[in-house]
């Protein structure tokens, strides 16, 4: 007799999974989360009573199931757009180094040492190179500012910082949360409905995104970097050292000495050839900056860099009141160098994003009428700006592009994990 699947892996095979590993951080001994080379970073359901039980608990923190876009407070346009946005600041890191070594102005990585050193959070659950292997990321507590500079700089790879949760809720003290806008929305639906969760999350701070390439996308990369196939790779920076960055990989030699590639721009590396590595469940997001995080930050693409390696700059947005604090705070005592901005900066600095808003109405409809299950959100306009935002011409590729990748693609398959 053939069982269907639990809630989780249903998630999983339907393209719908993000890969935040929040199920696996609230039930680590049932859910456990593996990487696939094309697939992404996705979680795998213990086979078992328990472990049914597990993930008949978790669909309920799964923001790639659905996200309530309705609970999120909008009192005008702007926050119907971009979500609540109480007030926006551009400005950078004052420490030189956390500024240099940043993807723009090392605002985040400034952001969880200050709260680190005011004692407002014991520690700062993010995303780090892991050391064995810098193709992958790995999911890290960080308590100092030696262990924040791991995590400094973009990592355009899959990354599970959910699973952090079972040491956040193990662990005495209250923690800041640094993710992706995914992340960041399972695990304020982990908290709503925790109240000791809740109480032991200092601050969530989303980082703007615009997908999440997998596996493949990396050896794609490391290819355009001319990385010789098999190379004992020791490092892999996407963004950092200078706004917006470059791309370089560093390998061992068999003799022993490091190697490194030559360094392309961001642009080559995102637009050329990461950004066709993203997984279907990018496309159709409706979130990319963040909206149920405390505070979101994100490149000021309105006032870009001249170069490659400029000194950078963050648009920093406060999205609650206790971000607000936090942000004033880091201004008042030194860590942040921030002026403020009107509010509809956001739109100007990153106009794309709105546009991809609307046109995920149109790629949900062609999931629709091609029959696959569709993320339950609810209280976004995507049909609106779908309507009111988009050109006749982006309208349709908006429906007949998704069909012609569905079909070609043959979305509508059960995803088949197979761990590397």
């Amino acid at each position: 007799m053939t069982h269907s699947p639990d809630p989780i892996t249903q998630t999983v095979q339907s393209n719908l999974c993000t890969g935040c590993g929040v199920c696996a951080g609230r039930f680590p001994e049932l859910i456990r989360m593996v990487d696939d080379v094309t697939n992404g970073r996705r979680p795998i359901v213990a086979q078992t009573e328990a472990g049914l039980n597990a993930a008949n608990q978790a669909i309920n923190l799964c923001a790639g199931a659905g996200a309530d876009h309705a609970s999120l407070p909008a009192k005008d346009e702007t926050d119907r757009d971009w979500g609540p946005v109480l007030k926006i600041w551009e400005g950078w890191a004052a420490d030189e180094e956390i500024r240099h070594r940043g993807s723009s102005g090392g605002a985040v990585t400034a952001l969880g040492l200050a709260l680190i050193e005011a004692g407002e959070a014991d520690g700062v659950a993010h995303v780090a190179q892991r050391d064995d292997d810098p193709r992958l990321n790995r999911s890290v507590i960080s308590k100092s500012r030696e262990d924040m500079l791991r995590g400094a700089g973009s990592r355009y790879a899959q990354a599970s910082p959910g699973e952090r949760l079972a040491e956040i809720a193990a662990t005495p003290g209250r923690f800041a949360f640094i993710g992706k806008p995914c992340d960041v929305a399972s695990v304020r639906k982990a908290a709503n409905q925790d109240e000791y969760l809740d109480d032991k999350i200092a601050v969530t701070i989303g980082i703007f995104c615009a997908g999440a390439p997998t596996l493949a996308a990396t050896e794609a990369l490391l290819d355009r970097l001319s990385v010789p196939k098999g190379a004992a790779l020791t490092d892999l920076r996407y963004r950092g050292n200078g706004w917006p960055g470059t791309m370089q990989a560093t390998w061992r030699d068999a003799d022993g000495s490091l190697q490194k590639s030559d360094a392309i721009s961001y642009g080559e590396g995102w637009g050329q050839v990461l950004q066709a590595g993203r997984k279907w469940r990018c496309s159709i997001c409706a979130d990319h900056t963040g909206e149920f995080a405390d505070i979101s930050v994100g490149d000021p693409w309105h006032n870009p860099p001249k170069g490659n390696t400029d000194p950078g700059r963050s648009l920093i947005v406060a999205r609650t009141e206790r971000g607000v604090r936090i942000i004033e705070a880091a201004i008042a005592n030194g860590t942040l160098i921030a002026e403020p901005r009107d509010r509809d900066l956001i739109a100007k600095a990153q106009p794309n994003l709105l546009d991809t808003r609307g046109s995920v109405f149109g790629r949900r409809l062609a999931m629709h009428l091609t029959g696959m299950p569709v993320p339950k959100d609810t209280g976004l306009n995507s049909f609106d700006l779908w309507k009111s935002h988009l050109s006749l011409k982006r309208k349709a590729q908006s429906v007949a592009g998704s069909l012609k990748r569905i079909v070609r693609r043959r979305l509508w398959r059960a995803v088949d994990i197979t761990p590397v």
